[in-house]
């Protein structure tokens, strides 16, 4: 877990903050018996996640696809291609949604703007060498170029809910 004390204090602020102003039907099924605390959501949230992103085309429509979610320092991060098409919406329109699924046992979702980092700035080293310690061992060391030509590109949440089944018998190891 690369999050902070800080980082876990500002998730967590979120998290209650978004709770406080969810409508009845979220609130209902997302109560406090049913949600994980800044921790166990950054733990649970280790290494690549699926996240399902949603742009916002000219016209207003939304257009959801996967990417490679990273949850580091208590935010979502992800890449793209330079030239693909969510890239240019989130230029024009940097409005974003995404959630992230395990079943029924575990769900995140988060509304806000995505905007391009510069992983070469002192600022990102941390999350650059994260990249690297998450995919050269899968990928080679080839990857970095990859890596290198893609943008990289953080969400800086409004709204952040989470999900976990305490029922359900495979959530057993979610603290």
């Amino acid at each position: 877990m690369y999050e902070t004390a800080d980082d876990l204090a500002a998730l967590q602020q979120l998290l209650d903050a978004s709770h406080a102003h969810a409508g009845p039907h979220l609130a209902g099924i997302m109560s406090h018996e049913r949600r994980l605390d800044a921790r166990g959501v950054a733990d649970r949230l280790r290494g690549v996640c699926i996240l399902h992103l949603a742009t916002v085309t000219d016209d207003g429509r939304p257009l959801v696809g996967p990417v490679d979610g990273l949850f580091y320092r208590g935010q979502w991060h992800f890449g793209t291609s330079p030239d693909a098409v969510r890239l240019r919406h989130i230029r024009a329109r940097p409005a974003v949604s995404g959630s992230y699924t395990v079943g029924e046992e575990f769900a995140v979702a988060v509304h806000g703007e995505a905007h391009e980092i510069d992983l070469h700035a002192p600022e990102h080293a941390g999350y650059r060498a994260y990249l690297l310690e998450t995919y050269t061992p899968r990928y080679g060391d080839d990857w970095e170029a990859f890596m290198d030509a893609a943008a990289a590109l953080r969400i800086t949440a409004h709204k952040m809910f989470n999900f976990w089944n305490p029922l359900d018998a495979s959530a057993a190891d979610i603290p």
